[in-house]
């Protein structure tokens, strides 16, 4: 008989790849959900706890946002740094819902894994959860209410919501009326379709004084100062010039020193210099410029130029905030001194430097139609001015999402429980393994008030009954005030949410669940710095042999 062929070893993955796949490679992946759920989910509501992040440097964040607990901590399972990438998502879409992202996508995934171990396969489980995603946001437009944007207090009202667990909840009045001024002057239509580029409300922070003193600027303030000790401080119908290249004379980066000179012709090359530093200098001043901010340097004998002719001069202006200055003044960026022309000039009422806490800023304030605008923010600590800046991005976006989608539907998950209680009805509608799926996902939506519950400090399950009652019975605004600590009638009492963000929330957090879902295999190189040590201990064995 011949002998059989012996099986050839075939190397398809590098060695030290590790491996997990099927049941395994789902279970590992929905528990990292679920733990990054946790960590997130006592965050969420206005009575939501903060989170003390300590990076490897020692410096401490204090918060409770949910995006900047996410860019803070260091995931390091690639199923929960999926779900945090899904969730900033959230973030940079509607600037808002990051924590409710991320407890509803570690719920969806809680409850998929009940169902999984009854034998439901994830196909059908994620074939239900895309239905109920489809009905959910189709309830919250039928549920959602209208809002007049020339109904400025229900907008105001509306807006306070947002920063209700916020360090800023106490000088809210304050800050939405900043906020909402903000937009209003950077909001613009463009193709039909309304635009706010929330990147042109420049946010600017100073430690020192309250919150309270926290201030609009209708133009935008610069963390500079003047650049000459002769040049003025404050400067009235400011003709600006916004300057993108250098105001001196390129240095050769190297010297031929066997080129050999005397001191004539060293004289007549610095007659030369000067006098092109003070042509470039006389240009500013024949424009009719009485400010400059430049991109880059500005030469010494230029700056006594502009001193002596009263002209103030601001150098090393960051090109993002050139571009702001461009839209707030209506002055046009000149590249090089062929467009130095008076066309091309920015107006502000007021240039000025002033003395903010220990250093000087520069105030552009009073232009004409500014389409760019600053928002400085005072507080008496670093930590305090660093969280209110990120809770007045969270008002912004608040306020962009009312504008974008004038409709809100009442807060303290009022819509969560209405979908949740809409879908148990749907499901019986859909039947079959899917139905299964559906009631999953509104148990999974559920979570949402009782945690909002369980942070009231209110008995979880006593509450929630009494708020399906209230629901059942057709008060379907009915929800639980945090703040008050009792269920009462959300509209009502003026809580709302915006629309736009409960949908994005979403369908971001079903994407999420969804995605994991589908992964049955995980395949993880061995990490670098594993492979890089291995490598040495075999060079250096080769090497004594």
């Amino acid at each position: 008989m011949a002998a059989e062929p012996q099986a050839i070893p075939v190397l398809v993955l590098k060695e030290g790849t590790a491996r997990t796949k099927g049941k395994e490679a789902l279970f590992n992946n929905i528990l990292a959900g679920k733990v990054l759920a946790e960590i997130m989910r006592t965050s969420l509501g206005p009575k939501g706890m903060d989170k003390m992040l300590v990076d490897q440097f020692g410096d401490i964040t204090i918060t409770n946002d949910g995006a900047t607990i996410l860019d803070e901590i260091d995931i390091v399972h690639p199923g929960a740094k999926f779900i945090a990438k899904l969730a900033k998502s959230q973030d940079i879409e509607v600037g808002d819902g990051t924590t409710t992202t991320v407890v509803l996508a570690g719920e969806l995934l809680a409850q998929a894994e009940d169902l999984l171990k009854e034998d439901i396969h994830p196909t059908i489980i994620i074939d239900g959860y895309q239905k109920a995603l489809k009905k959910a946001l189709e309830i919250i437009d039928e549920i959602a209410i209208l809002v007049g944007l020339n109904n400025k207090n229900m907008v105001k009202e509306i807006s306070k919501t947002a920063i209700a667990s916020k360090m800023l909840a106490g000088v809210a009045d304050h800050f939405v009326e900043l906020a909402i001024k903000a937009i209003e002057a950077v909001k613009h239509e463009e193709n039909g379709r309304l635009k706010i580029p929330l990147g042109d409300i420049k946010i600017e922070k100073r430690e020192g004084g309250s919150l309270e003193d926290s201030e609009l600027i209708d133009g935008i303030v610069l963390d500079k100062e003047v650049v000459h000790h002769r040049m003025p401080r404050k400067v009235e119908d400011a003709k600006i010039a916004l300057i993108a290249y250098a105001l001196e004379l390129e240095k050769p980066e190297v010297a031929d020193v066997n080129v050999m000179m005397d001191a004539d012709t060293i004289d007549s090359l610095l007659r030369w210099e000067k006098e092109k530093l003070k042509e470039m200098a006389e240009k500013i001043v024949e424009s009719g410029a009485n400010v400059v901010f430049c991109q880059k340097g500005i030469d010494d004998i230029v700056q006594h130029y502009l001193a002596k002719n009263g002209v103030l001069a601001v150098r090393r202006v960051k090109k993002s905030d050139m571009e702001k200055l461009a839209k707030a003044t209506g002055g046009k960026i000149i590249m090089n001194d062929a467009f130095l022309t008076p066309d091309s000039l920015g107006y502000a009422k007021v240039v000025e430097e002033r003395k903010v806490g220990d250093e000087n800023m520069i105030f552009v304030r009073g232009c004409k139609n500014p389409k760019a605008v600053s928002i400085l923010i005072r507080g008496g600590t670093k930590l305090i001015v660093e969280e209110a800046e990120r809770s007045l991005n969270d008002l912004l976006n608040t306020v962009r999402n009312i504008y974008l989608e004038p409709k809100v539907v009442a807060a303290g998950g009022v819509p969560e429980l209405g979908i949740a209680m809409r879908l148990e009805k749907y499901a019986d509608e859909v039947g079959g393994k899917e139905s299964l799926a559906i009631r999953a996902f509104a148990r999974a939506i559920q979570s949402i008030p009782a945690t909002l519950i369980e942070t009231a400090g209110l008995d979880v399950v006593e509450t929630l009954e009494e708020l399906r009652t209230y629901h059942a019975q057709g008060n379907v605004n009915y929800g639980i005030d945090v703040i008050a600590g009792k269920v009462r009638d959300m509209a009502e009492a003026k809580l709302f949410d915006p629309v736009r963000v409960k949908k994005n929330a979403l369908k971001s957090a079903t994407e999420a669940a969804l995605m994991v879902l589908r992964i049955d295999d995980v395949i993880a190189a061995k990490e670098a710095f594993e492979a890089k040590k291995e490598e040495g201990k075999t060079g250096g064995t080769e090497e004594s042999e």
